[in-house]
């Protein structure tokens, strides 16, 4: 048998495969479309159908990770992510192509919503929040790798595709070394029983699930948005290609120092800190337009926001027994896929009707409004499971 510092660290190793996959294919598949002349809003709407296929996938994934088990559903995820990327260069249509993301967004849900619940179960509470930031920099770090894929397609058209695939099939041999584990067992005889396990761990973990909602609005608002914004405000694509990467080396520098310090002071107050610090920095984007102090505020809404999501699991992972954290990450990924269809939709609206400062004002209002519910939560106590310490 493995152990469990194996186990971990293969898994790691595979996030961040996930995230470089992403990464690429969002960019890459948004430059071959604009080169086939397809419009800006169909572009927009071919990248939702990532988020269309989490949803999709959400209702079903719980019984058959019961059923099979945390390496086989994560397995599975890999593969159908594989199958996909490789078939994506063999035909440029659109519709295609929005069928194959939405199968690449079922296949990366499966992959997360497995490895969430088993590195969330498997550690302990005092080092839940370092191990779920570690999680996030590996994703961020494959995240903000893929794009310089896009260069290899001159190249080749369908180099990158094949770059991606390689190391899906490296991960899926690594996998097949670790032991297959289940979560604990729950009984759900039928589909009313089901809906009403979930409204339970929405009542105890609504907290937790924010953080998720918060991330996914503020990602694709970002990266959707603000490259609009920017350009019809006169910044200039130079001022987004430096201005995305200053978020997203933030998010990297403070992830597992945010993760430590949750874990030593709690996850509320630093998810509270957080938002503050984070919202406020949007809303302070409007008092100078200068390259350089946007460049610092992106940095510091970076550090404080870039966390969200692996805060928001760790937290809902803090608030619920283990045998209900299947369910809390489906909710986690549905709120996530929720807030990054919203995200691009408000900030759309808000810079047609709004223009100067408006995806500030949004991004930032939004921030400062999780914060105001967040305040008011009060956890319900329940019985946490002893968790193996890695």
């Amino acid at each position: 048998m493995r152990p469990a510092r194996y186990r971990f660290n293969v898994l790691i190793a595979v996030v961040f495969v996930s995230g470089f996959a992403q990464g690429m294919l969002l960019p890459l598949l948004a430059i071959l479309l604009e080169k086939a002349g397809v419009s800006s809003s169909v572009n927009g709407l071919s990248a939702s159908a990532f988020y269309i296929g989490i949803l999709l996938i959400s209702p079903f994934i719980e019984k058959p990770l019961h059923t099979f088990g945390y390496k086989k559903l994560i397995v599975t995820g890999i593969a159908l992510t594989c199958v996909s990327v490789l078939v994506l260069p063999l035909w440029q249509a659109i519709w295609f192509w929005f069928i194959l993301r939405v199968i690449i967004g079922i296949g990366d849900h499966i992959f997360h919503f497995a490895t969430q619940v088993w590195l969330t179960s498997m550690s302990t509470e005092k080092k839940r929040g370092r191990n779920i930031a570690i999680y996030g920099v590996s994703f961020g770090l494959g995240f903000g790798i893929g794009p310089v894929m896009t260069r290899l397609v001159d190249i080749h058209h369908a180099l990158p595709f094949m770059i991606a695939a390689a190391l899906c099939i490296l991960s899926l041999i690594f996998l097949i070394k670790i032991d297959n584990e289940y979560p604990e067992n729950i009984t759900t005889p039928d589909v009313q029983s089901t809906w009403k396990r979930y409204g339970k761990v929405f009542r105890m973990s609504w907290a937790g699930l924010l953080g998720t909602f918060g991330y996914g609005f503020i990602e694709t608002a970002v990266h959707s948005n603000f490259p609009v914004y920017a350009i019809r405000q006169g910044l200039g694509v130079e001022a987004v290609s430096i201005l995305l990467p200053a978020f997203a080396v933030g998010a990297l520098v403070f992830q597992v120092p945010l993760g430590l310090l949750s874990d030593r002071f709690g996850r509320k107050p630093i998810l509270v800190i957080s938002l503050f610090m984070g919202g406020f920095s949007f809303l302070a984007m409007n008092v100078n337009d200068s390259l350089v102090y946007l460049t610092v505020m992106f940095v510091i809404a970076g550090l404080f926001l870039g966390s969200l999501f692996s805060m928001g699991i760790t937290y809902v992972a803090d608030l619920l027994p283990r045998e209900l954290l299947p369910a809390g990450n489906i909710l986690a990924g549905i709120c996530f896929s929720l807030g990054s269809i919203f995200g691009p939709l408000i900030g759309g609206v808000a810079i047609q009707f709004f223009e100067e400062g408006s995806i500030f004002y949004t991004i930032g209002g939004m921030m400062l409004l999780l914060l105001t519910a967040l305040i008011f939560f009060k956890p319900i106590r329940s019985t946490q499971s002893v968790a193996k310490d890695v």
